[in-house]
């Protein structure tokens, strides 16, 4: 799957959760973009990372046990290991980021591979 791609496929669902029921300005959704950055640094700042690996463990145990079901056990492992971590409000950024892409039909694959090409004629 390329970046077109995934853009396309996280604005759908944003608009399926009714996020594009109202036209949004340009502004309001790159500040949505910073303000998770922002969250991001606030989790960072307050070493508030991800325990993947206590995550993924924790899903084997249960997978081996079904002490709990799948679906409620995913959440309580999530919002006890992953939500709100500095790994987390990155993941938001490019939700965020992605959907602003797909909702403007922009060719991010294009633009990043022009990008590139360009930034390797620059000086560091």
């Amino acid at each position: 799957m390329n970046l077109n791609e995934l853009a396309q496929q996280f604005h759908e669902k944003a608009k399926t959760k009714g996020f594009w029921d109202e036209k949004k300005e340009t502004g309001t959704l790159l500040m949505l973009i910073v303000s998770e950055l922002s969250e991001a640094l606030e989790a960072d700042r307050k070493n508030k990372h991800a325990k993947l690996s206590d995550f993924n463990l924790c899903q084997k145990i249960n997978q081996a046990n079904h002490t709990i079901g799948k679906d409620e056990f995913d959440i309580m492992s999530f919002e006890s290991m992953i939500k709100n971590t500095f790994e987390d409000e990155i993941a938001d950024v490019f939700i965020r980021l992605f959907d602003f892409v797909g909702s403007r039909n922009i060719d991010i694959d294009k633009h990043i591979e022009l990008k590139m090409r360009f930034n390797q004629t620059r000086d560091l």
